[in-house]
């Protein structure tokens, strides 16, 4: 089976759609091509973001990752999912566009990154749920 091309899109692409690339690469690698862009870059990814991956997933993203452009994503994705960034993201050719909402928690205490790493994890599951079981259909 071809493998699902699938973006994560927020402003800076150094938070929210780094743990999702992140975690979408260690648990899901077999099912999903994964890629994250924004709007704007940073110089880095966000530490805190990093320190809560690497402590529960044991994933640097330090060492596997860097902040991108949407305009480094392929030019062909079967889902693009945007994590609440309160901004209207470029037009992006997809098959599947969803948002998801989450709260940038860029300067707040190390749970908000906790919480928002857990609500990553439940939605990249039920993303492959509803394409396994074609709720979403790609062709």
């Amino acid at each position: 089976m071809k493998k699902v091309k699938v973006a994560y899109v927020c402003i800076h692409n150094s938070c929210r759609s780094q743990m999702a690339e992140a975690l979408t690469k260690k648990y899901y690698g077999d099912f999903f091509e994964v890629y994250s862009g924004g709007t704007e870059t940073k110089p880095q990814i966000n530490q805190d973001a990093v320190n809560v991956i690497k402590k529960f997933h044991d994933v640097d993203m330090n060492l596997t990752q860097h902040s991108k452009l949407v305009d480094d994503l392929p030019q062909e994705l079967d889902v693009l999912v945007t994590m609440g960034c309160a901004v209207e993201c470029p037009f992006i050719p997809t098959q599947h566009r969803e948002d998801w909402g989450l709260d940038d928690p860029t300067g707040l205490p190390e749970q908000a990154f906790i919480d928002t790493m857990h609500l990553i994890e439940e939605k990249i599951k039920d993303l492959k749920e509803r394409i396994e079981n074609k709720i979403i259909k790609l062709t």
